[in-house]
């Protein structure tokens, strides 16, 4: 007997046997029956159905029953319109934002009232509050890590400047418009001072985390004006939480002088936090700096540190989040350490509880309480106001400095945005009863207009300051697209085999691109390095030099298309997995992620020769090129290329051509006789090279006709598959 059968059945006996003593146990536990106090009566629920489907509606009704389906409905609806947004050219925050106003009582509260009531009965809301308040939590514990100090030494002259005429512009504004609104809409809520100090710090805020992803789309990080905004926003970020929590102890003490004492509390924290914890943990994080992995002993730790500090801040009476905000302030400085910390956090802060956040805001957020044109002016006052305070007072100080009038007005476009960390901010206000209801809408609504327009605005001033020259370059150049790091360095290898020396006189361009734009700002400068290490080095042995580009983008091969319209390069060179070409089963594996269709989308819109490098193990064996008669006349450049190389074999397919076609190969093969080896063809059946660390070059068109026999196409070696310019095809 097997072993697998004498397994199954060891296992049939013993399910029998102890289901059976299982059974006999609970009939001689009826004996206790006439004990049972719950014992239903007879007669009642007869029917088993009916008893079912109440247990059903019970479990269904449950409070954390409520709570999971509102999350299913939160993260569905928050991916939804975060994608929807992203497509239309906008920061994915606003999608989740205007998702949270579309499943408040604004709008589904308006068209489906039964199911909002449900969903978001009242009761419910302490759970959701809770949910989403740990959200935020763990989210500025991130972008206090986020915070790179370096930045801020380097430019601290400017940033000054800048990020505090940012603060004090817009807040002056905030305080000075607070007259116009205080008396009628909200004296019977809270004090003048109170009511004026939130309105200001509101319009001083900069959303940090949306403006550097804004940068990285553009590709600014490396302009010196990016990194101008970068600093000036982080500098900002520290100096308006602080403010904010000075506001706050203002605003619950009643007067400057009851607020001293929760100030004096809050500067011997801050102290505390730099001068004691943060010099500690980086002595720890030094010991940890040099392992694989972070241990859950370490980890824990600093969770605790995390919730000791937003636990203070919230005693204190400035709120839990700056507690959060300085926990991760005073983390380790060395990259790896904060990098494994960010990437433990922020995935299920941002993709999980900031979404609750959004919603729970959005619940807030009726928009039809601004029903009245009063209410209309008042929320377009408020508006103007924050966008001449923050954007104007950014942009005129940073004209002050020295910066040019097109420098200044992208750095006041991007001090203006402000998404979430405005709306944590004004919900603070609202918890606090300072913010009445139709003011923290109209302060909702400002913060989604002043960060939609940042992307428009910056547009429409590269495109009022674009200078247009004629851009004329003797230099030929040469691009090539990579996922992976090694995918890089051998398409570079590539471009070496095509040109040889005559590669040293050509621009080549290197392009990475790391799909989605959520990543977090302090990796990318990191990847960037890392992806672009393999390439360099090759570089430098062969001594070339390589224009590395890197960007974070949704749109792949809009990005790729761009790149080559913009350089007009000889030839665009992508890398694609073994499989390419091949119908059904895997479908081509790809460059970056790209499946054939899309590679095609880059072969037909680019506006050069376009090559797709199907690497099998090339290891620099034989090469053979393949000519389908005329419509692979282009590709005799190619040959001519590599026997000026000294290639000492190439191996030449060839179908019949007209006069001109069978002209310019005689002309090759009387010229090169002792290297090329013709090989005549009727059908692609007849191609035969097999060596396994060869290269096979043919054309896009003679590719798809040998793919139509699978077990022929993954029979050839590393192929480099060539598309002509779109004019030169047909």
């Amino acid at each position: 007997m097997s072993r697998i059968k004498k397994n199954y059945i060891i296992y049939v006996i013993m399910l029998v046997l102890f289901s059976g003593m299982i059974y006999v146990a609970l009939e001689e536990g009826n004996r206790f029956s006439h004990l049972d106090m719950t014992k239903i009566t007879s007669g009642q629920f007869e029917d088993h159905y009916e008893m079912f489907r109440r247990i059903l509606i019970e479990n269904f009704n449950s409070p954390f029953m409520i709570l999971l389906l509102q999350i299913i409905v939160v993260l569905f609806t928050v991916r939804l319109f975060s994608f929807l947004f992203k497509y239309i050219g906008q920061p994915g925050v606003i999608g989740e934002i205007v998702a949270g106003i579309i499943l408040g009582p604004s709008v589904m509260g308006y068209l489906f009232p039964e199911f909002f009531g449900f969903l978001f009965r009242p009761e419910s809301m302490t759970n959701l509050q809770m949910a989403s308040q740990i959200g935020l939590i763990l989210f500025m514990f991130v972008i206090g890590m986020e915070l790179d100090f370096s930045i801020l030494k380097n430019k601290i002259n400017e940033t000054l400047v800048i990020s505090h005429a940012g603060i004090l512009v817009p807040f002056f504004l905030g305080v000075l418009s607070s007259f116009w609104v205080y008396e009628e809409y909200a004296s019977q809520h809270t004090s003048f001072l109170a009511f004026s100090l939130f309105i200001g710090i509101s319009m001083s805020i900069t959303a940090f985390p949306v403006l550097a992803r804004i940068i990285q789309e553009r590709n600014m990080t490396k302009t010196p004006i990016g990194v101008l905004a970068i600093a000036s926003a982080a500098n900002d970020d520290v100096t308006a939480w602080c403010l904010l929590a000075v506001v706050i102890a203002i605003a619950k003490a009643g007067t400057f002088g009851s607020a001293l004492y929760a100030v004096g509390l809050t500067l011997l924290y801050i102290v505390v936090m730099f001068t004691v914890i943060r010099p500690f943990l980086k002595k720890i994080g030094d010991l940890y700096a040099n392992k694989e992995v972070i241990n859950k002993t370490f980890v824990g730790f600093i969770f605790l540190i995390l919730v000791i500090s937003a636990a203070t801040t919230e005693l204190i009476g400035i709120h839990a989040l700056f507690g959060a905000f300085m926990a991760g302030v005073v983390m380790p400085p060395n990259f790896g350490f904060r990098k494994v910390m960010m990437e433990k956090v922020e995935d299920i802060s941002l993709v999980f509880f900031l979404p609750l956040f959004f919603v729970f805001t959005g619940l807030r957020t009726e928009i039809g309480l601004i029903n009245s044109p009063q209410l209309l002016g008042v929320c377009a006052m408020l508006i103007a106001v924050a966008i001449i305070g923050k954007f104007g007072g950014c942009a005129i100080a940073s004209r002050l400095v020295g910066e040019s009038w097109k420098n200044s007005l992208i750095v006041g476009s991007l001090m203006n945005t402000r998404g979430l960390m405005e709306l944590v901010a004004l919900n603070i206000g609202y918890e606090m009863g300072v913010l009445p209801p139709s003011i923290f809408v109209i302060l909702v609504i400002m913060a989604l207009v002043t960060t939609f327009m940042t992307t428009p605005v910056l547009s429409l001033i590269e495109k009022i300051f674009e200078i247009r020259k004629p851009v004329i370059s003797l230099t030929k150049k040469l691009i090539l697209c990579f996922g992976r790091m090694e995918s890089g360095r051998d398409l570079l290898v590539i471009y070496e085999l095509l040109f040889g020396p005559r590669l040293k006189q050509k621009e080549v361009i290197a392009a990475h691109y790391t799909l989605g734009t959520d990543l977090n700002p302090l990796h990318a400068e990191q990847y960037e390095e890392d992806s672009f290490n393999l390439i360099n080095t090759e570089a430098k042995k062969k001594s070339l030099k390589v224009d590395c580009r890197y960007k974070v983008t949704d749109k792949l091969v809009q990005e790729m298309i761009h790149l080559a319209q913009s350089e007009k390069p000889d030839l665009l060179l992508l890398g694609a997995g073994s499989n390419y070409m091949i119908e059904g089963g895997a479908p081509v594996l790809p460059l970056l992620g790209l499946f054939r269709n899309k590679i095609n989308d880059v072969i037909s819109q680019a506006s050069c020769e376009v090559a797709v490098f199907v690497n099998r193990n090339f290891g620099h064996g034989e090469v053979a090129l393949v000519l389908g008669g005329n419509m692979d006349l282009f590709m005799l450049h190619y040959l001519e290329s590599l026997l000026m190389n000294h290639i000492k074999k190439v191996h030449l397919f060839m179908f019949a051509g007209d006069e001109k076609f069978t002209k310019r190969v005689n002309t090759i093969l009387e010229q090169y006789p002792e290297c090329v080896i013709p090989h005549p063809i009727n059908d692609t059946s007849e191609i035969t090279f097999n060596q396994k660390d060869g290269l096979l070059i043919l054309s896009h068109s003679v590719c798809e006709k040998i793919a139509e026999d699978r077990d022929a196409f993954e029979a050839l070696p590393s192929l480099l598959v060539m598309s002509p310019k779109q004019h030169q095809k047909g």
